[in-house]
């Protein structure tokens, strides 16, 4: 055999072999890279969900860390700042939903999204959110409106 044949030869193994195993660790390499967003996406909005719950420890008056309403009656300016804190919360549940949720979730997504669900679910038992919850849902995203709201009744069915 000459140098040429060798070299055909050897081009021909490269193509069929080389070409379907580059395709494959692209793939491979885009699928983590994909996930690698996904972590981090959850993980930002994670940090803002801390971000929030301290905002909520530098307003201990408002006792929105109790499971249920406050016992004492609150003031007109303690109301404004627990709905500015209800606002917050429902941008940040909005942001997640937008950014997470998918009718079609693969496993690990649905257990980025099931988190936050257990998150939205846990505020929707207070009673003083979901009254707030009307209010508080203008001009958001419809399905995020309806998925929230869902909720809101099924808490409210429980009675809690």
């Amino acid at each position: 055999m000459t140098w040429l044949q060798w070299a055909e030869a050897l081009s021909y193994i490269v193509t069929i072999f080389g070409l379907p195993m580059a395709i494959l660790v692209f793939m491979y390499e885009q699928r983590r890279e994909r996930q690698n967003e996904e972590e981090e996406l959850y993980q930002r909005l994670s940090d803002e969900y801390t971000s929030f719950l301290k905002l909520v420890l530098t307003n201990p008056d408002l006792q929105l860390l109790r499971k249920g309403a406050p016992d004492q009656p609150l003031t007109d300016e303690q109301q404004e700042r627990k709905l500015a804190i209800f606002n917050i919360l429902v941008s940040l549940f909005e942001r997640a939903y937008i950014l997470v949720y998918d009718e079609r979730m693969d496993r690990q997504t649905q257990r980025l999204w099931l988190s936050w669900e257990d998150y939205m679910r846990e505020w929707c038992q207070r009673r003083d959110f979901r009254e707030a919850l009307p209010e508080l849902l203008q001009g958001e995203d419809e399905d995020f409106r309806a998925h929230i709201q869902g909720m809101a009744a099924a808490e409210a069915r429980r009675g809690r």
